[in-house]
């Protein structure tokens, strides 16, 4: 009876893992759809082209040797070990054997945390449109799913010096989603603004996206998602407390979201008298992301206010980026990387075993390296074979000169 209940918790576990990775998975349409959304029509394809072929190298890279690097380099190490492919299966006597200590496929973790990396690298694909190579782009993929993204997992996740520390992120505020912003922030400055996007004396002039519906859909397919993103990093669902817990973290995360998306929309309409729908889309994105490092410990009112502090946050950020010319045509690097931060530090606000000085050094390891790490390779790729396309490339759009196709041929191209 014990052996087929055990049997049983393992098949449930593994599906309920698995489900979740799928859920993930569909988040690479959201963040296509809402960047496809937010250029312009001119730019659609080449930005779609990005997040299909950005999904197959992390998911390349990952099963080379990143999983290995991130999960198999030991307890309390700085430097992991390089490794190849995924290891062996679990065997019945395994799971036996083990007084519950394994209780999901190994081929069910594997295939969850691959669709993190593809998360991550993202996030850097919508900072960077409009205007940068797709091949350098490609290139940098290929180094940020396979070495700087897996090394920090490897501090954190993966029991290195920041997990023995006590550095607390249950699902990735930091280790994902700061992590990424912080390698786009470093593309952005290496690639410089759109044409027109800053004229002298401080001006600044928008550039509409091209399907804000595509956007909205977007945000909603990425809003589903992040239940299994933070909802399959409980890990377990076979026990009662698993699943009490389950249930928590998904009432949590929708209601971070809602209190992002009503505080960044009520800030809009008062700072620019308008209802801006962008900013309310960052919203529930910033409270998405700000409720991930804990969904779990707080309260729903808890989980509402804390996401509504990273939807005024990304509206503050969004501005003040642009104010200092840092131009990011989603707003990638203020609601993934300001928003994770807050998410990072609150922590300990409702968590009593995390502590405020091991969130600033996790927070700030996380960013150093990838940010440092980043625009070194960033450098390299500009180095060797240029990081940004012509200004006529530019003018009529990186689908044609990308491509060699646009994504609305019936629609003549919008030049400007």
């Amino acid at each position: 009876m014990t052996e087929d209940i055990t049997q049983l918790s393992y098949a449930l576990d593994t599906f309920y893992f698995l489900v979740c990775a799928v859920l993930v998975m569909w988040m690479a349409a959201g963040f296509a759809m809402l960047e496809a959304g937010l250029v312009r029509a001119k730019n659609t394809a080449e930005i779609l082209t990005k997040n299909v072929v950005l999904f197959a190298i992390s998911c390349t890279m990952y099963l080379l040797f990143s999983y290995h690097l991130m999960y198999s380099s030991g307890a309390g190490g700085f430097l992991p070990s390089l490794g190849f492919l995924l290891g062996g299966e679990n065997s019945v006597d395994q799971v036996m054997g083990s007084n519950g200590d394994i209780y999901y496929s190994n081929r069910a973790d594997f295939f969850f945390q691959v669709v993190f990396v593809a998360t991550a690298m993202s996030i850097v694909s919508g900072a960077v449109a409009e205007r940068m190579k797709l091949w350098a782009f490609l290139a940098f993929a290929v180094v940020m799913t396979g070495i700087i993204y897996p090394t920090s997992g490897y501090w954190t996740w993966g029991g290195g010096w920041l997990s023995e520390l006590g550095f607390s992120d249950y699902a990735g505020s930091g280790i994902v989603h700061m992590a990424g912003a912080s390698a786009a922030l470093a593309g952005v400055l290496v690639l410089g603004p759109r044409k027109g996007k800053y004229g002298k004396n401080g001006a600044i002039y928008a550039i509409p996206g091209a399907n804000l519906p595509l956007a909205t859909l977007g945000t909603f397919i990425l809003w589903m998602g992040w239940f299994g993103f933070n909802g399959g990093s409980e890990l377990m669902v076979s026990n009662i407390d698993s699943a009490n817990n389950m249930a928590q973290v998904l009432v949590n995360t929708n209601a971070a979201a809602a209190g992002g998306v009503i505080a960044a929309l009520i800030l809009a309409k008062i700072w620019f008298r308008k209802a801006d729908l962008t900013m309310a889309l960052n919203g529930a994105i910033a409270g998405l992301v700000a409720i991930t490092a804990d969904p779990l410990s707080p309260s729903g009112l808890g989980a509402t206010l804390i996401g509504a502090v990273g939807g005024l946050l990304v509206v503050f950020s969004i501005v003040a980026l642009d104010k200092l010319k840092i131009d990011d045509p989603v707003g990638a690097i203020s609601a993934h990387g300001v928003a994770g931060l807050w998410g990072v530090l609150v922590v300990p606000l409702t968590n009593a075993s995390a502590s405020f000085g091991v969130q600033i050094i996790g927070a700030l390891a996380i960013f150093l390296w990838c940010f440092i790490a980043s625009l070194i390779v960033w450098l390299i790729i500009k180095a060797a074979m240029g990081v940004r396309v012509s200004e006529e490339e530019e003018y009529e759009g990186v689908d044609l000169a990308e491509c060699g196709l646009e994504a609305y041929p019936e629609f003549a191209s919008n030049k400007t």
